[in-house]
């Protein structure tokens, strides 16, 4: 069993958990992800290490209530504990020789943006991050980004943080001002991934993206997060989740991960429904 030593909501939606698995603690790295069941006969699922501290022997993870696991996961305050928690799982991201990079997170990605992020930063890299939300109500990990980047951009759909516009639009404001990076590297939903590749393959820069939106089960069994890289066939959770964002075949991945979302969408309802029926 696996305490949750810290719970803190970030916005109405993402909640951040920080857990006692010094074993984890141990070996994780940036880029890599955990599998966690809540009980005995729970849901597994993988969700990406969003920190990790050696010396307390923690582990933090960051996830969006989408689902029902997510939904049971939320309900669990500090001081209960998760049945199962294993890991470090996946590629670590690649961060040797990094001099200057462009850190590009959207909403939720940005959880998973952070800890490379951070390391980059903690290695002496010149680390320039971009940050997208929807609004100024779903911003996370803001003060932490700050803490970690020589430059931060903070960006909003409506304006209401930040510069208005899309992660792209400040992407592009950078490179043409005269920044060259050795890498850009992208985590967010698929199509913003998508258009970060789009443009940075026009400029010539190295892009690395993480397919981590498109695991499910963790261990490639499932298949559901079998995706087309340089026209060879890879599996997110175990060749990845970092790929070389020029050779993703962007359009396969989100049409493949759009047929899951009405499932995950009735499998929270019925959840909510039934804590609602046993609070009455």
């Amino acid at each position: 069993m696996y305490k949750i030593v810290r719970k803190q909501v970030l916005n109405p939606t993402v909640t951040l958990m920080e857990i006692d698995a010094p074993m984890v603690a141990r070996k994780a790295e940036p880029g890599q992800f955990i599998i966690l069941r809540t009980d005995e006969n729970g849901e597994r699922i993988p969700l990406t290490i969003a920190d990790y501290d050696r010396v307390k022997g923690t582990v933090t993870i960051i996830f969006q209530i989408v689902g029902a696991t997510t939904e049971k996961l939320n309900r669990l305050g500090e001081g209960e504990c998760i049945h199962d928690f294993v890991g470090p799982l996946g590629q670590k991201t690649e961060t040797e020789g990094l001099r200057k990079v462009a850190v590009v997170g959207g909403g939720v990605g940005c959880a998973i943006a952070y800890p490379i992020a951070k390391k980059l930063f903690n290695m002496g890299c010149e680390v320039h991050t971009i940050a997208g939300f929807r609004s100024r109500d779903l911003v996370i990990l803001e003060d932490e980004f700050r803490a970690c980047s020589s430059k931060f951009v903070l960006m909003s759909d409506d304006g209401s943080a930040g510069e208005k516009g899309l992660v792209t639009d400040a992407l592009k404001k950078l490179i043409e001002s005269g920044e060259k990076y050795d890498e850009v590297i992208t985590i967010g939903p698929l199509i913003m991934m998508k258009f970060v590749c789009k443009l940075t393959k026009e400029y010539g820069v190295k892009t690395v993206a993480s397919m981590n939106p498109i695991m499910i089960d963790g261990t490639g069994m499932c298949g559901g997060c079998r995706l087309t890289v340089g026209g060879q066939t890879k599996f997110a959770c175990v060749d990845g989740p970092d790929f070389d964002g020029h050779e993703i075949d962007f359009d396969e991945a989100i049409s493949r991960s759009n047929i899951y979302k009405p499932f995950e969408r009735k499998a929270h309802e019925d959840t909510c429904n039934l804590f609602n029926m046993e609070v009455k």
